[in-house]
C-alpha cells in the first residue's frame, strides 16, 4: 500500500510539472499572438557600392507577425554618418534622423512580408550632416560612412513600436575583391614576351576610397620578393587610371617610375595600342564576374617594360 500511495504521489508530481511547464509555453505563444505588431527585417547589413548609380535600387523585406492588434503601417527613418577629425581624432557625426518611407501592410493573414527598396538619392535627400547637406555625389563619400534605417510600427491601437532589428547600408565599393588573370601580354624594351604569362594567377584588390583601389604586391608578372603594391582609379564612367603619382608620391615598380597611356605614351607604344579594350571596365551584373582591363607599366633605363592585363573578379 505504502509503494502504491509513493508511486500515485510520484505520478500526481509530473502530471502537475508538465501541466505548469505547458501552460507557460502556451502563455508566451499566446502572449506574442496577441499583442501582434512584431517584425521582422530580412536584411540587418547592405553595401552601398559606389558607383553603381544614383537610382541603383537597394530591395529588402520585412515580416510582419499580426496578433489581435494589427501593424497598419510602418514608416521607416534614416540618417546618415560619416566620420570627421577633431582634436587629432577621427570621430563620427551623425545626420538628422527623418522619414524615409512609409508602408501600408494589407493586414490579412497573420504572418506578411512585404518588400521595400531605396537609392542614393531617396535616402539622401533632406539629410544634414555637420552643418552640410549630404554629399549629391555618391563618389565624395568616405569607405565606412553608412546609413541607418530604422524601423516603427504603428498598431491600429494607435501604439507606436520601435523595432529593434535596424538596416545599416555601408558604403563601399565594387570592384574591391580577388581577382584572376584570364589575359596577360608583356613587352620588354618594344619586344614581345610570348613566354611571360600569368595567366591564371589571382590578384587582390583593396578599396582605399570611393574611386581608388590598391593592387597588392603585384606589377604583371613581377611581385614577391619585391613588393609592387600600387594603385589605380576608377571613376564614373568606368575608366581605370593607374598614375605616375599617387598621393604626391611617384609610384615605383620594381624600384622603377610607373608609365601609363595618358601621361608618358611615347614609352607605352604597346600594350596601349593592343587591339583590346583599353583601360576600362566591363561590369557583368548577372553573375558579378566583372572585369578590369589595365594597360601600364615601368621606365627601365634600357627601355620600357609594358603590361596589357585583364582581370576577372572571383565570385564565391
Amino acid at each position: 500500500m505504502k509503494n502504491i500511495k509513493k508511486i500515485a504521489l510520484l505520478l500526481l508530481f509530473v502530471s502537475g510539472s508538465l501541466f505548469i511547464a505547458c501552460t507557460a509555453d502556451s502563455d508566451n505563444l499566446t502572449g506574442n499572438a496577441e499583442l501582434g505588431g512584431l517584425l521582422n527585417i530580412k536584411k540587418d547589413a547592405l553595401t552601398y557600392v559606389v558607383g553603381n548609380g544614383l537610382t541603383k535600387a537597394y530591395d529588402n523585406q520585412i515580416t510582419i507577425f499580426q496578433g489581435n492588434e494589427k501593424v497598419v503601417k510602418i514608416d521607416i527613418y534614416k540618417s546618415f554618418t560619416t566620420t570627421k577629425m577633431v582634436a587629432g581624432a577621427m570621430v563620427e557625426v551623425t545626420s538628422n534622423e527623418i522619414l524615409l518611407k512609409t508602408i501600408s501592410p494589407p493586414a490579412i493573414a497573420q504572418t506578411e512580408t512585404v518588400s521595400y527598396s531605396t537609392n542614393y538619392n531617396e535616402l539622401i535627400a533632406g539629410l544634414i550632416v555637420d552643418g552640410l547637406p549630404v554629399t549629391p555625389s555618391d563618389t565624395s563619400l568616405k569607405i565606412g560612412d553608412y546609413f541607418t534605417l530604422v524601423y516603427k510600427s504603428t498598431l491600429n491601437s494607435g501604439l507606436v513600436h520601435e523595432n529593434f532589428k535596424k538596416t545599416k547600408l555601408s558604403v563601399g565599393t565594387r570592384f574591391a575583391g580577388t581577382y584572376k588573370v584570364i589575359q596577360s601580354l608583356y613587352w620588354r624594351i618594344n619586344t614581345p614576351r610570348p613566354d611571360i604569362l600569368w595567366v591564371g594567377q589571382t590578384r587582390n584588390v583593396e578599396s582605399v576610397d570611393a574611386t581608388t583601389y590598391r593592387f597588392l604586391e603585384f606589377a604583371g608578372p613581377f611581385g614577391p620578393p619585391t613588393d609592387n603594391t600600387h594603385y589605380f582609379t576608377v571613376d564614373s564612367n568606368d575608366v581605370v587610371r593607374t598614375p605616375v603619382t599617387y598621393n604626391g608620391v611617384a609610384q615605383i615598380l620594381n624600384s622603377l617610375p610607373v608609365i601609363n597611356c595618358e601621361e608618358t605614351p611615347s614609352s607605352m607604344t604597346n600594350a596601349c595600342s593592343f587591339a583590346g579594350p583599353q583601360n576600362t571596365i566591363v561590369r557583368d551584373d548577372v553573375s558579378g564576374k566583372d572585369r578590369i582591363y589595365r594597360s601600364y607599366g615601368y621606365l627601365n633605363t634600357t627601355g620600357s617594360r609594358e603590361f596589357y592585363e585583364v582581370l576577372e573578379k572571383v565570385v564565391e
